[in-house]
Protein backbone atom coordinates (compact mmCIF):
# COMPACT_ATOMS: atom_id res chain seq x y z
CA UNK A 1 0.00 0.00 0.00
CA UNK A 2 1.14 3.50 -1.00
CA UNK A 3 1.60 5.75 2.29
CA UNK A 4 -0.58 8.31 1.63
CA UNK A 5 1.72 10.62 3.30
CA UNK A 6 3.97 11.22 0.72
CA UNK A 7 0.97 12.95 -1.33
CA UNK A 8 0.43 15.71 1.02
CA UNK A 9 0.55 19.42 0.58
CA UNK A 10 -0.14 19.74 -3.16
CA UNK A 11 -2.32 22.86 -3.85
CA UNK A 12 -2.49 22.76 -7.73
CA UNK A 13 -2.47 18.79 -8.29
CA UNK A 14 -5.22 16.49 -7.14
CA UNK A 15 -3.87 12.95 -6.10
CA UNK A 16 -5.82 9.90 -5.90
CA UNK A 17 -4.55 6.56 -5.12
CA UNK A 18 -5.31 2.82 -5.91
CA UNK A 19 -4.99 -0.09 -3.67
CA UNK A 20 -2.68 -1.27 -6.72
CA UNK A 21 0.40 0.96 -6.62
CA UNK A 22 -1.82 3.44 -9.34
CA UNK A 23 -1.75 7.06 -8.26
CA UNK A 24 -3.93 9.58 -10.50
CA UNK A 25 -2.39 12.84 -10.66
CA UNK A 26 -5.05 15.58 -11.79
CA UNK A 27 -4.39 19.01 -12.84
CA UNK A 28 -6.49 20.66 -10.74
CA UNK A 29 -6.52 24.26 -12.41
CA UNK A 30 -10.02 24.15 -14.64
CA UNK A 31 -10.27 28.02 -14.46
CA UNK A 32 -7.48 27.59 -16.43
CA UNK A 33 -7.84 25.35 -18.19
CA UNK A 34 -4.80 24.11 -16.26
CA UNK A 35 -2.67 26.22 -17.68
CA UNK A 36 1.12 25.16 -16.00
CA UNK A 37 2.23 28.31 -13.83
CA UNK A 38 5.50 27.84 -11.92
CA UNK A 39 3.61 26.56 -8.64
CA UNK A 40 2.39 23.31 -10.88
CA UNK A 41 5.38 23.10 -12.52
CA UNK A 42 7.53 22.99 -8.79
CA UNK A 43 5.03 20.52 -7.62
CA UNK A 44 4.91 17.95 -10.97
CA UNK A 45 8.83 18.08 -10.19
CA UNK A 46 7.85 17.14 -6.42
CA UNK A 47 5.97 14.81 -7.69
CA UNK A 48 8.09 12.86 -9.89
CA UNK A 49 11.19 12.95 -8.43
CA UNK A 50 9.76 10.81 -5.93
CA UNK A 51 7.14 8.60 -7.41
CA UNK A 52 9.20 5.80 -7.73
CA UNK A 53 11.07 5.88 -4.02
CA UNK A 54 7.43 5.87 -2.68
CA UNK A 55 6.42 3.16 -3.99
CA UNK A 56 3.99 4.29 -6.89
CA UNK A 57 3.68 1.33 -9.60
CA UNK A 58 2.08 3.71 -12.50
CA UNK A 59 0.97 7.45 -13.18
CA UNK A 60 -2.67 8.45 -15.05
CA UNK A 61 -1.85 11.83 -15.62
CA UNK A 62 -4.97 13.77 -15.92
CA UNK A 63 -6.59 17.33 -16.12
CA UNK A 64 -9.70 19.06 -14.79
CA UNK A 65 -12.68 20.51 -16.10
CA UNK A 66 -12.90 20.12 -20.00
CA UNK A 67 -9.40 20.71 -20.71
CA UNK A 68 -6.39 18.72 -20.39
CA UNK A 69 -4.05 21.79 -20.39
CA UNK A 70 -3.91 24.72 -22.07
CA UNK A 71 0.17 25.03 -21.86
CA UNK A 72 1.98 28.18 -20.42
CA UNK A 73 -0.02 30.06 -17.72
CA UNK A 74 0.40 33.31 -20.37
CA UNK A 75 -1.72 35.54 -17.71
CA UNK A 76 0.97 34.89 -15.44
CA UNK A 77 4.16 35.12 -17.83
CA UNK A 78 3.13 38.62 -19.17
CA UNK A 79 2.37 39.86 -15.43
CA UNK A 80 6.07 38.64 -14.41
CA UNK A 81 7.20 40.73 -17.42
CA UNK A 82 10.13 38.23 -16.71
CA UNK A 83 14.25 38.72 -18.14
CA UNK A 84 15.45 36.25 -20.67
CA UNK A 85 17.58 34.88 -17.68
CA UNK A 86 14.77 34.97 -15.55
CA UNK A 87 12.50 33.02 -18.38
CA UNK A 88 15.57 30.60 -19.66
CA UNK A 89 15.45 29.28 -16.03
CA UNK A 90 11.59 28.75 -15.87
CA UNK A 91 12.43 26.72 -19.05
CA UNK A 92 14.31 24.66 -17.11
CA UNK A 93 12.44 24.06 -14.74
CA UNK A 94 9.56 22.36 -17.19
CA UNK A 95 12.46 20.20 -18.82
CA UNK A 96 13.12 19.30 -14.88
CA UNK A 97 9.80 18.00 -14.69
CA UNK A 98 9.56 16.57 -18.09
CA UNK A 99 12.28 14.75 -17.76
CA UNK A 100 11.26 13.24 -14.50
CA UNK A 101 8.60 11.96 -15.85
CA UNK A 102 9.97 10.52 -18.89
CA UNK A 103 13.15 8.82 -17.62
CA UNK A 104 11.59 8.15 -14.24
CA UNK A 105 11.06 4.65 -14.82
CA UNK A 106 7.78 4.69 -13.51
CA UNK A 107 4.57 4.40 -16.66
CA UNK A 108 3.23 7.72 -17.16
CA UNK A 109 -0.51 7.35 -19.09
CA UNK A 110 -1.84 10.43 -19.59
CA UNK A 111 -5.59 11.12 -19.99
CA UNK A 112 -6.34 13.62 -22.79
CA UNK A 113 -9.24 15.98 -23.35
CA UNK A 114 -10.10 19.17 -24.59
CA UNK A 115 -7.06 21.30 -25.33
CA UNK A 116 -3.98 19.82 -25.49
CA UNK A 117 -1.80 22.56 -26.74
CA UNK A 118 1.64 24.54 -26.87
CA UNK A 119 3.03 23.21 -22.91
CA UNK A 120 0.04 20.81 -22.47
CA UNK A 121 1.25 19.45 -25.74
CA UNK A 122 4.93 19.38 -24.27
CA UNK A 123 3.90 17.90 -20.97
CA UNK A 124 1.51 15.18 -22.49
CA UNK A 125 5.01 14.32 -24.91
CA UNK A 126 6.42 13.67 -22.03
CA UNK A 127 4.17 10.58 -20.84
CA UNK A 128 4.72 7.30 -22.23
CA UNK A 129 1.72 6.45 -23.39
CA UNK A 130 -1.45 9.01 -24.37
CA UNK A 131 -5.26 8.52 -24.81
CA UNK A 132 -7.33 10.62 -26.46
CA UNK A 133 -11.08 11.17 -26.68
CA UNK A 134 -13.62 12.77 -29.40
CA UNK A 135 -12.68 15.89 -28.08
CA UNK A 136 -8.99 16.01 -27.41
CA UNK A 137 -7.21 18.46 -30.22
CA UNK A 138 -3.56 19.25 -30.57
CA UNK A 139 -1.65 22.53 -31.36
CA UNK A 140 1.21 24.16 -30.62
CA UNK A 141 0.06 28.04 -31.18
CA UNK A 142 3.24 29.50 -29.53
CA UNK A 143 3.86 31.37 -33.24
CA UNK A 144 0.99 33.04 -33.36
CA UNK A 145 1.48 34.17 -29.52
CA UNK A 146 4.95 35.48 -30.84
CA UNK A 147 6.81 33.15 -28.80
CA UNK A 148 8.82 30.13 -29.24
CA UNK A 149 8.06 26.64 -27.26
CA UNK A 150 10.16 26.29 -23.94
CA UNK A 151 8.88 23.07 -22.99
CA UNK A 152 10.36 20.13 -24.70
CA UNK A 153 8.81 20.21 -27.79
CA UNK A 154 11.67 20.41 -30.32
CA UNK A 155 12.43 17.38 -28.40
CA UNK A 156 10.01 15.31 -27.68
CA UNK A 157 6.91 16.44 -30.39
CA UNK A 158 9.24 16.58 -33.16
CA UNK A 159 10.30 12.91 -32.56
CA UNK A 160 6.67 12.09 -31.99
CA UNK A 161 5.57 13.00 -35.54
CA UNK A 162 8.55 14.91 -37.04
CA UNK A 163 10.41 18.16 -37.31
CA UNK A 164 8.66 19.50 -41.13
CA UNK A 165 5.32 18.77 -39.29
CA UNK A 166 6.30 20.21 -35.71
CA UNK A 167 7.58 23.46 -37.54
CA UNK A 168 3.97 23.47 -39.79
CA UNK A 169 2.18 23.89 -36.26
CA UNK A 170 4.44 26.46 -34.67
CA UNK A 171 4.18 28.79 -38.05
CA UNK A 172 0.54 27.60 -38.90
CA UNK A 173 -0.92 26.71 -35.56
CA UNK A 174 -2.18 24.18 -37.52
CA UNK A 175 -4.54 21.75 -35.11
CA UNK A 176 -4.56 18.14 -35.39
CA UNK A 177 -7.38 15.83 -33.44
CA UNK A 178 -9.13 12.49 -34.17
CA UNK A 179 -7.57 9.64 -36.15
CA UNK A 180 -5.50 11.68 -38.10
CA UNK A 181 -3.91 12.84 -34.49
CA UNK A 182 -3.35 9.62 -33.52
CA UNK A 183 -2.16 8.25 -37.07
CA UNK A 184 0.67 10.87 -36.42
CA UNK A 185 1.95 9.54 -33.15
CA UNK A 186 0.21 12.57 -30.98
CA UNK A 187 -1.52 9.77 -28.93
CA UNK A 188 -1.33 5.88 -29.43
CA UNK A 189 -5.16 5.19 -28.42
CA UNK A 190 -7.98 6.87 -29.46
CA UNK A 191 -11.67 6.14 -27.41
CA UNK A 192 -15.31 7.04 -28.35
CA UNK A 193 -16.06 7.45 -24.18
CA UNK A 194 -13.63 8.26 -21.67
CA UNK A 195 -10.17 8.57 -21.95
CA UNK A 196 -9.37 8.59 -18.57
CA UNK A 197 -11.24 5.28 -18.02
CA UNK A 198 -9.04 4.19 -20.55
CA UNK A 199 -5.92 5.29 -18.94
CA UNK A 200 -6.84 3.49 -15.41
CA UNK A 201 -7.26 0.32 -17.21
CA UNK A 202 -3.59 0.76 -19.15
CA UNK A 203 -1.86 1.84 -16.01
CA UNK A 204 -3.54 -1.04 -13.98
CA UNK A 205 -2.03 -3.27 -16.75
CA UNK A 206 1.49 -1.85 -16.37
CA UNK A 207 1.22 -1.81 -12.54
CA UNK A 208 1.03 -5.49 -12.34
CA UNK A 209 4.52 -6.02 -14.62
CA UNK A 210 7.52 -6.44 -12.60
CA UNK A 211 8.94 -2.65 -11.08
CA UNK A 212 12.61 -3.13 -12.56
CA UNK A 213 10.68 -4.10 -15.65
CA UNK A 214 8.97 -1.23 -15.69
CA UNK A 215 12.07 0.85 -14.84
CA UNK A 216 13.96 -0.16 -17.51
CA UNK A 217 10.81 -0.02 -19.92
CA UNK A 218 10.11 3.98 -18.63
CA UNK A 219 13.40 4.65 -18.39
CA UNK A 220 16.29 2.79 -20.34
CA UNK A 221 14.08 2.64 -23.88
CA UNK A 222 14.62 7.09 -24.17
CA UNK A 223 18.18 6.96 -22.20
CA UNK A 224 19.12 3.98 -25.84
CA UNK A 225 17.50 6.33 -27.92
CA UNK A 226 19.70 9.38 -27.25
CA UNK A 227 22.88 7.04 -27.82
CA UNK A 228 24.70 5.84 -31.18
CA UNK A 229 23.39 2.71 -32.28
CA UNK A 230 26.77 0.80 -31.01
CA UNK A 231 26.43 2.16 -27.94
CA UNK A 232 22.79 2.06 -27.31
CA UNK A 233 23.30 -1.98 -28.32
CA UNK A 234 25.33 -2.17 -25.32
CA UNK A 235 23.55 0.12 -23.17
CA UNK A 236 20.42 -2.72 -23.87
CA UNK A 237 22.80 -5.89 -23.10
CA UNK A 238 23.39 -4.52 -19.86
CA UNK A 239 20.18 -3.45 -19.06
CA UNK A 240 18.75 -6.65 -20.67
CA UNK A 241 21.52 -8.59 -17.78
CA UNK A 242 20.07 -7.30 -15.11
CA UNK A 243 16.47 -7.03 -15.60
CA UNK A 244 15.98 -10.48 -17.41
CA UNK A 245 18.04 -12.08 -14.43
CA UNK A 246 16.01 -10.91 -11.78
CA UNK A 247 14.50 -13.28 -9.53
CA UNK A 248 10.80 -12.16 -9.38
CA UNK A 249 11.21 -12.97 -13.34
CA UNK A 250 11.69 -16.47 -12.22
CA UNK A 251 8.26 -17.53 -11.35
CA UNK A 252 6.54 -15.72 -14.68
CA UNK A 253 9.31 -17.51 -16.77
CA UNK A 254 8.13 -21.27 -14.99
CA UNK A 255 4.63 -19.69 -15.76
CA UNK A 256 5.39 -19.82 -19.56
CA UNK A 257 7.47 -22.90 -19.30
CA UNK A 258 4.81 -24.73 -18.28
CA UNK A 259 1.78 -23.33 -20.07
CA UNK A 260 0.31 -21.36 -17.07
CA UNK A 261 1.05 -18.07 -17.66
CA UNK A 262 -1.34 -15.94 -19.87
CA UNK A 263 -1.28 -16.42 -23.45
CA UNK A 264 -0.89 -13.75 -25.81
CA UNK A 265 -3.89 -13.33 -28.35
CA UNK A 266 -4.45 -10.38 -30.11
CA UNK A 267 -8.12 -8.28 -29.21
CA UNK A 268 -11.16 -9.34 -30.62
Amino acid sequence: MLDASHFDDYTNLDIALRDNGVVIVTLDRADKRNALDVATIDELVRFFSSAHRNGVRAVVLAGSGDHFCAGLDLIEHWKADRSPDEFMHVCLRWHEAFNKMEYGGVPVIAALKGAVVGGGLELASAAHVRVADASTYFALPEGQRGIFTGGGATIRVSDLIGKARMIDMVLTGRVYQGQEAVDLGLAQYLVDGSSLDKAIALADKAAANLPLTNFAICSAISHINNMSAMDGAYAESVVAGIVNTQPAARARLEAFADKTGARVRPES
